[in-house]
């Protein structure tokens, strides 16, 4: 984040230690954009097949938290995880496979709205709180050679339904309502206010 007037955000030095459960490149941008930087980066190594009949809601939900719980095992300080699924009706779509998974899903989302559940687990010691954000995206209708150049391009790798918003998959999204940064895979606002009861915050200071 750029401030006016030559500020600039700086994380506190006497906050607790800070680790991200995430292996996202994303993730880490948007802490930034904040001002939090995390003092490591452990991505969580669990199981990550829904359970039969899992609402996709609590799936979301049960994901941050088991891979909160499993970096806290092994990492002191607060533990920051988050989870990110596309859910076309009742169907979850992960991350894909392989190209031809990713031009499915692309296809299934075409010229429909679908939502986007980002669920966010902070962990400090015994204690653990929770958000789940759900934003509401509506793609135009994609022709097959719009979806072979995106899919040949890679940006679908790593990415749940197999798009990512923050890059040429914005264009296929003419309307959206909920949080953005929800989508790209962190809703900021209530990650904020996660960490900051955590002891967490970014700082503004002025910059000479």
């Amino acid at each position: 984040m750029t401030c006016p007037r030559g500020g600039s955000i700086t994380a506190s030095s006497d906050v607790p230690r800070l680790v991200l459960a995430s292996a996202s490149p994303r993730r880490l941008e948007l802490l930034a954009q904040i001002g939090i930087v995390p003092d490591a980066v452990v991505p969580a190594d669990i199981d990550e097949t829904p359970r039969r009949a899992e609402d996709a809601r609590d799936y979301a939900r049960r994901m941050a938290a088991e891979k909160a719980a499993a970096v806290a095992a092994s990492q002191p300080g607060v533990v920051l995880a988050a989870d990110t699924v596309v859910v076309v009706g009742r169907r979850i779509l992960g991350k894909p496979a392989d190209a031809g998974e990713a031009a499915t899903f692309l296809r299934l989302l075409s010229g429909r709205r679908h939502k986007v559940m980002t669920a966010v687990t902070v962990a400090a010691g015994d204690a653990a709180r929770h958000r789940l954000v759900e934003t509401i995206v509506r793609f135009r209708p994609l022709p097959a050679a719009e979806i072979a150049v995106y899919v040949a391009c890679g940006d679908w790798r790593g990415k749940a339904g197999g798009y990512g918003i923050q890059g040429p998959a914005a264009a296929f999204a003419p309307w959206m309502q909920g949080s953005f940064t929800a989508v790209v895979g962190l809703p900021l606002a209530e990650t904020a206010t996660l960490l900051a009861a955590a002891g967490i915050t970014g700082q503004i200071r002025e910059t000479p």
